[in-house]
């Protein structure tokens, strides 16, 4: 491998646009997370699909590393580069292609946010739905297909991405999936690389799906006695089909916590965060039932209202979340993870996460996106404390293990990347060997963004 000779060719095409810095080189590896930091050694930014494909055929020739970098929000090691090698930065890649309100489509660059998308879409009566909170790259969004707040109605960047552009491990430019709303021609090799987290090629363009804005949209807060009881109000509330776009479960300490931070004012008990999307006629009948359901499980007064500013409050209190937390509990580190199980099993593994954090004596708060059965911690530490990290690390195995014996995932949206890499084999079995062999016919050097999703 030899780092200098592609960095020596990189700086003489992109002169200004190449550094080797420290400082540089830091911001572009890991930043989110308590796993450690591990640097590239060069990062290089790419402007078009041509330069990214030219960068990565040089690194191919020198078994050079390349790390995809969007915007930098990944929570699971995605951006550390252990073997070293070169971070391909796409956030100037960022240009909205092409808005299709006939095939309810946007074309888009890597680089362009969830954000600037919907700000191109405010007066076209479109938006992009797929929510993570953070003001993720769409290419990140779909290299470890993100999620967010409103799955529920809307789904994952696995059911909104329809074609890729995709720069292979030795510099050809491919595309896959279609325009089309449905094919049924060969292998679904856009999916494929949806979730791969970089490591079997790079996301230069990306085709994703758009939606109409609701015609009303209302949201509500209710309280509960028990997680337990939110989580079997949430499978009820699913099962009476309403035009619900987001639930959201709060323990007792992520209210406090958003109370504090966000000025929210609610009673320090589990809370669950709802939106309905509907038509005016529909809305106030849906909001009804929906209170009705919750009162069967125990709810206190379910308070819903159409004003724009306290639907705004609510949720960007919700997204302020991570910092809520985290200013609850000065001078200590996050660890984040997340797991998803079966509706059937949500109230269950909730409960028992809850009943585990307590003999730990953790401070972690509980979060969820319960309405697909996605719910998270955020397990505050203090570093120095090494019985404490410890702890901490057992917590998580055991939620993840708990999680996929249920019939759930590791991970639902956070993605694998390295933290959860020892949890595949547990997940997936012999399937993590296929895994490896397709591994191996795209990328037989493993030089995209390796030490990520397979287990070394």
């Amino acid at each position: 491998m030899s780092t200098a000779k592609v960095v020596a060719a990189f700086r003489e095409r992109f002169p200004d646009r190449v550094s080797t810095a420290a400082a540089v080189r830091e911001h572009h590896c890991q930043t989110v997370t308590w796993l450690p930091r591990q640097p590239p050694e060069a990062v290089v930014t790419a402007e078009d699909t041509g330069e990214v494909s030219w960068i990565v055929a040089r690194c191919a020739e020198h078994g050079v590393p390349v790390i995809p970098f969007g915007a930098g929000s990944s929570l699971e090691g995605q951006l550390n580069a252990p073997r070293g090698g070169i971070c391909l930065d796409l956030s100037k890649m960022d240009k909205v292609l092409r808005v299709s309100a006939d095939d309810l489509t946007a074309t888009v660059q890597p680089g362009v946010t969830r954000e600037e998308l919907n700000r191109r879409l405010r007066d076209s009566g479109l938006f992009f739905p797929v929510d993570p909170g953070a003001n993720a790259s769409l290419g990140g969004m779909a290299s470890t297909r993100a999620s967010g707040t409103n799955a529920v109605r809307y789904g994952t960047m696995r059911e909104n991405v329809r074609e890729l552009e995709v720069v292979l491990p030795d510099g050809r430019i491919t595309r896959a999936g279609s325009l089309a709303r449905k094919s049924s021609a060969g292998y679904d090799l856009a999916h494929l690389f949806v979730g791969a987290e970089g490591t079997l090629g790079v996301i230069t363009e990306l085709t994703v799906r758009l939606y109409q804005v609701p015609e009303r949209i209302g949201s509500g807060v209710c309280s509960f006695p028990s997680v337990h009881a939110a989580c079997r109000a949430v499978t009820d509330a699913l099962a009476a089909g309403l035009g619900l776009a987001r639930i959201e479960l709060l323990d007792e300490a992520s209210v406090r916590a958003c109370n504090e931070y966000s000025g929210l004012g609610l009673d320090e008990k589990v809370h669950l965060f709802f939106e309905l999307h509907a038509t005016d006629a529909v809305l106030p009948s849906e909001a009804r039932l929906l209170g009705e359901i919750l009162a069967e499980h125990g709810g206190g007064r379910f308070e819903w209202s159409t004003d724009q500013a306290a639907r705004t409050k609510l949720w960007r209190a919700r997204h302020d979340a991570w910092w809520a937390i985290h200013a609850r509990y000065p001078g200590r580190k996050g660890i984040p993870t997340d797991v998803c199980v079966p509706i059937s099993r949500l109230a269950e593994c909730v409960e028992l996460t809850q009943q585990d954090i307590l003999a730990t004596g953790a401070d972690a708060p509980i979060i969820g996106h319960v309405g697909d059965g996605n719910f998270h911690l955020l397990v505050m530490i203090d570093e120095s404390d090494a019985a404490v990290v410890t702890r901490a690390r057992e917590l998580v195995h055991r939620l993840t293990e708990r999680a996929i014996a249920m019939g759930g995932t590791c991970t639902g949206e956070h993605g694998v990347g390295q933290g959860k890499a020892g949890a595949m084999v547990l997940e997936h079995g012999a399937a993590v060997d296929v895994m490896r062999e397709i591994k191996r016919a795209l990328d037989p050097r493993d030089i995209m963004n390796p030490g990520k999703i397979l287990p070394v």
